[in-house]
């Protein structure tokens, strides 16, 4: 007899329960949505900067190697202009 009037009110909270772990599952699901875009858009901006990056690092590489460039073809010129006696050695 007792089990008769316990079971409805054993119902009813495993019920709630239910209800609440649900509720607390799409919330956890929304946050976790949320949380998965926040990290899709720090992604998105890390490439951004790389390709930045990257794209700075061949600009400055093409400026180097164009120094460089001028640098020979300066030492070029005058090492003939510089005559062996003008040096100071003689052959």
């Amino acid at each position: 007899m007792l089990a008769a009037l316990q079971a409805p009110i054993i119902m009813m909270s495993q019920n709630r329960q239910v209800a609440r772990d649900r509720l607390a599952a799409g919330l956890d699901y929304e946050i976790n949505l949320k949380a998965e875009l926040e990290i899709m858009d720090l992604h998105k901006k890390m490439e951004d900067m790389q390709v930045g990056q990257i794209g700075e690092l061949l600009r400055l590489g093409q400026e180097q190697y164009r120094l460089l460039r001028l640098m020979t073809d300066d030492a070029g010129r005058i090492s003939s202009c510089v005559t062996p006696e003008a040096s100071g050695t003689l052959p």
